[in-house]
């Protein structure tokens, strides 16, 4: 065996006549052929997604490109006003506060959503939800992919997400185990708190194969887009200088 046998990678690559991608000539069979969605899905999974889960996916990437001056917009705003010269350093900016609270929600609910899973046994979805809903609240702990800051009475993805996976032929699992979570929620707490976009996206992301370590980065990958649109609008009208004298003229020491 030779000793470099460990450095190759089944992604990509590239020589001077071809670049491949998963087995694939990138100019001859993929470009002009694949939308940037079925790439994506081919890229981390290594197929080529059914007609079905191209549009499952698409949906969930559209539903969270964009949310508005949310925190990681405005820190890759204000990073563009400290730091005009790099736009890449702006967009990263966005991009590291997706967390627990904005955007990374969608990998926590992947995973709760495995644990609930793989609880399940011979007591069912059902009572292994209401188990882990009941663990979560007793550790003082929040129940991802349930409530949202703006959005208190239904977060309008929610149900589009799951019209789209039912006509799809694609509500799975994780999908239908969230909708328990919901339900053991308001039932141990008497509160309602309505399925949110992130949580809603990270099942839907799970039940077309991803697993939960990479959902986050799906996320990631469709907030680019927004961050984009933010920092060309940042560039043709700024308002993170003026938010920084807002701020500092508020501020007391």
């Amino acid at each position: 065996m030779n000793d470099r046998d460990w450095l190759h990678t089944d992604v990509g690559g590239a020589d001077a006549d071809t670049i491949t991608v998963r087995g694939r000539n990138l100019a001859t069979e993929l470009m002009g052929t694949v939308t940037f969605t079925e790439l994506t899905f081919l890229l981390v999974q290594g197929r080529a997604p059914t007609p079905q889960e191209t549009v499952l996916l698409d949906a969930v990437l559209v539903s969270l490109a964009e949310h508005g001056l949310t925190p990681t917009v405005l820190a890759a705003r204000l990073t563009h006003t400290g730091a005009p010269e790099s736009l890449q350093g702006a967009v990263a900016a966005g991009l590291l506060g997706a967390g627990s609270v904005f955007l990374g929600v969608v990998e926590d609910t992947a995973g709760f959503l495995d644990g609930v899973l793989e609880g399940a046994g011979e007591a069912g979805v059902e009572q292994a939800a209401a188990d882990a809903v009941r663990a979560r609240i007793e550790a003082g702990k929040r129940i991802p992919g349930l409530g949202h800051p703006v959005h208190k009475a239904g977060d309008p993805r929610t149900e589009r997400i799951y019209a789209i996976a039912r006509e799809q032929g694609l509500e799975g699992p994780h999908l239908r185990a969230l909708e328990l979570v919901a339900a053991a929620h308001r039932k141990a707490t008497r509160k309602t708190l309505p399925i949110n976009g992130a949580g809603v996206a990270g099942a839907a992301l799970a039940d077309l194969g991803f697993p939960a370590r990479i959902v986050r980065g799906m996320a990631l990958l469709a907030r680019t887009a927004g961050l984009v649109a933010h920092l060309d609008e940042e560039m043709a009208r700024g308002l993170g200088m003026a938010l920084f004298r807002d701020v500092e003229r508020g501020a007391r020491y």
